[in-house]
């Protein structure tokens, strides 16, 4: 007999993403799911995310290894470490049976995605990658109207990724992915996201991977006469300086209590004192950060396909914009908006389709977490679908974001037939398992 009852769930990582989304998601839905197990290095956090799932001090460990040592305490984990610390523990993981929701990026190497599908492969857990975008209702009409043929063949795509000026100052100037070797490279960061749609959007292999950028503008030699060290010493130029740590932490998003004020301190009363010792009150002109501001990738797939993804730290915008050409007419959308609109080359009138949604990322947080624990439950009974996000799927993604990499430190375009070798068949035993 299957057991009923919510999910049980250990959480590795209690920050932004494991804490304030996946937690939370938990708290709104006792039904569901319920945490009965966390690591989490931050004692504060680790005793603050105990104590709203109301999880024993005995469950609450410093370091996800110490939990995983434990055997399988639960059904499902979440890895949501900081990136170059997700492949190991989604490799303990898969040992003891976990179904892992897995935190993009999967890995930041070759040999680490190629070791997570082998330890899928063996596992009686399974793998689903956190690529919320897909579960949004915004991407999910695009692909519902490509699918149906609304314009025809597909020919080309212009994906962007509209970073938004003050959360790359935020994110990879002054922030955790600001070095690549301290994270990962932008391009796998920020846009494994929009390479994961374009592969979804697109289908079949892509051929040849073309890519420029660089760190343009957040450079020391870019600070005006007379900038300090910190936006708080107090800068001259801070009143007018659209980075200012001031505006963003202590103005805009001043009296709010999540992200991304919540990085500097959750309570917004305390948040200036904190700001002044935080490394996010530095110049963004004064940081080592080395990952580029802008960058532009331009992939060749079977059929002729061509997408192009441009990401920048330059827009007043923070959303994604899509753009996809067929021969029959095209695609616009605006993520922000939740605008969806057709335009055919025929004498028939254009079509627009608004997709609503509540939550992080456009609802795909929400959209992410149900389907997972659906998942879970399922998997009581017997076999349940490869998940929308499978290891699979996001392996080729992730491949091409590290052949991106490649082609714009080299300057060379990355034929991709060997990179794609590395990937196993569809329908492999691997794939039918996740």
């Amino acid at each position: 007999m299957a057991r009923a009852g919510p999910v049980t769930v250990a959480l590795v990582g209690a920050g932004q993403r494991g804490g304030d989304v996946y937690g939370r998601y938990i708290l709104d839905h006792p039904r569901s799911a319920r945490v009965v197990a966390v690591a989490e290095p931050d004692a504060t956090r680790r005793a603050a995310i105990g104590r709203a799932h109301g999880v024993p001090s005995a469950r609450l460990f410093s370091s996800w290894d110490d939990l995983l040592s434990c055997g399988r305490l639960a059904e499902a984990l979440i890895v949501a470490t900081p990136d170059n610390l997700h492949a190991e523990p989604a490799l303990a993981a898969l040992e003891r049976g976990y179904h892992v929701l897995l935190e993009k990026p999967i890995a930041t190497s070759r040999e680490d995605l190629l070791r997570l599908w082998e330890a899928a492969y063996r596992s009686p857990g399974s793998v689903t990658v956190a690529h919320v975008l897909r579960y949004t209702p915004f991407f999910r009409t695009v692909k519902d109207l490509l699918d149906r043929g609304a314009v025809g063949q597909l020919v080309s795509v212009i994906q962007v990724e509209n970073i938004g000026y003050w959360h790359f100052a935020h994110s990879y100037v002054r922030g955790n992915w600001r070095r690549a070797d301290r994270a990962c490279p932008l391009v796998l960061a920020k846009a494994c996201h929009d390479l994961d749609l374009l592969g979804w959007f697109i289908g079949g292999n892509c051929r040849f991977v073309r890519s420029v950028g660089s760190l343009t503008f957040f450079r020391p030699e870019n600070a005006p006469p007379g900038a300090t060290e910190r936006c708080t010493d107090p800068c001259p130029h801070e009143p007018v300086c659209p980075y200012s740590a001031v505006e963003i932490y202590l103005r805009r998003f001043g009296k709010d209590r999540g992200w991304p004020g919540s990085v500097i301190s959750p309570d917004p009363a305390a948040r200036a004192a904190a700001l002044a010792q935080s490394p996010y009150s530095r110049c963004v002109f004064r940081c080592d950060n080395d990952v580029p501001d802008q960058q532009v990738v331009v992939m060749e797939f079977e059929r002729g396909v061509v997408a192009t993804l441009v990401v920048s730290a330059f827009t007043a915008e923070n959303t994604r914009t899509v753009k996809l050409m067929g021969t029959h007419g095209e695609i616009r959308g605006h993520l922000g908006r939740g605008e969806v609109s057709v335009l055919p080359f025929s004498r028939l009138p254009p079509r627009r389709f608004r997709t609503l949604a509540c939550g992080g990322h456009a609802g795909g947080d929400d959209g992410l977490m149900e389907a997972f624990l659906k998942r879970v439950h399922e998997a009581r009974v017997g076999p349940v679908p490869s998940p929308l996000t499978s290891l699979d799927a996001s392996l080729v993604s992730h491949l091409w974001a590290l052949a991106a990499e490649e082609a714009r430190i080299s300057g060379k375009m990355v034929d991709l037939e060997d990179w794609m070798a590395l990937i196993p068949r569809q329908g492999s035993p691997a794939a039918r398992r996740q």
